[in-house]
């Protein structure tokens, strides 16, 4: 990671952080689903999962212990956050192995697999006796879409839906799989090199504009329809993927 960031870069991490933390603060979810794709598209992938990091770590923990009360039995989180561990290691494997066009693809075919899916208004719904044989499945895939590309809801926020979860348990449940994520990736980004002491200062620092965003978030679920908030993140989400998928796919010059 580069020892300065120009300001135009400088202000670009701002604002996705901000927006992802509104998207938070609004939803209960999906901070990096915004977050992510917007640093991607100005900077590279490595680059936003480190400071997305100590963010996701910090912010699910604090709405974990809010909704602590309402998580699921343990013989479904522990083959869904176990396998979800696994998963996140290996994918931090490929992003450390993988170019950064390809890695970049990776997080627009991650966006567009999301908008397709709310686009479609799916809504299928998992039995209790099958979600719980999927877990592992689903913990594990999770986690290496979450590892090499920093966006795991096409696949976990999917899932976790499909259950047909109340609003807290879901919360809960969510907060403790990107918890689980970020204790993993945290030091097997260290070992590997990619998270230097700079990039942690700056994913420390990325925690501020993250918790406005969020109070901000909050105000606005408040304020605006549900339905009208989802199209502007959608909106938004479309031209991100547009971008990445135009420099991943057609050459530079």
């Amino acid at each position: 990671m580069e020892s300065t960031l120009p300001v135009f870069e400088l202000v670009i991490v701002v604002v996705s952080l901000a927006c992802g933390g509104i998207l938070k603060g609004a939803t209960g979810a999906g901070a990096p689903l915004l977050a992510v794709p917007a640093l991607v598209a100005f900077h590279d992938v490595r680059f936003a999962i480190v400071i997305m990091t100590v963010p996701n770590l910090i912010t699910n923990a604090m709405q974990m212990w809010q909704n602590r009360q309402h998580h699921l039995r343990a013989n479904f989180l522990v083959p869904f956050l176990l396998s979800a561990a696994i998963g996140v290691t290996l994918g931090t494997w490929a992003l450390v192995g993988l170019d950064s066009r390809t890695l970049s693809l990776v997080v627009a075919l991650a966006v567009v697999l999301y908008l397709v899916l709310r686009l479609t208004k799916s809504n299928w719904r998992l039995s209790a006796p099958l979600a719980l044989r999927l877990a592992a499945v689903f913990g594990f895939i999770s986690g290496v879409v979450q590892g090499s590309a920093g966006i795991s809801a096409p696949v976990s926020l999917s899932f976790l839906n499909a259950m047909g979860l109340d609003r807290q348990s879901f919360m809960n449940t969510t907060s403790m799989l990107f918890v689980t994520f970020a204790s993993v990736q945290l030091p097997a980004l260290a070992f590997t090199g990619v998270l230097t002491p700079l990039g942690f200062l700056l994913s420390c620092v990325a925690l501020l504009p993250m918790l406005m965003g969020m109070s901000f978030g909050t105000f606005i679920a408040r304020k605006i329809s549900r339905e009208v908030f989802d199209r502007l993140v959608m909106l938004l989400l479309a031209g991100l993927a547009a971008k990445m998928l135009w420099e991943a796919l057609i050459p530079a010059g």
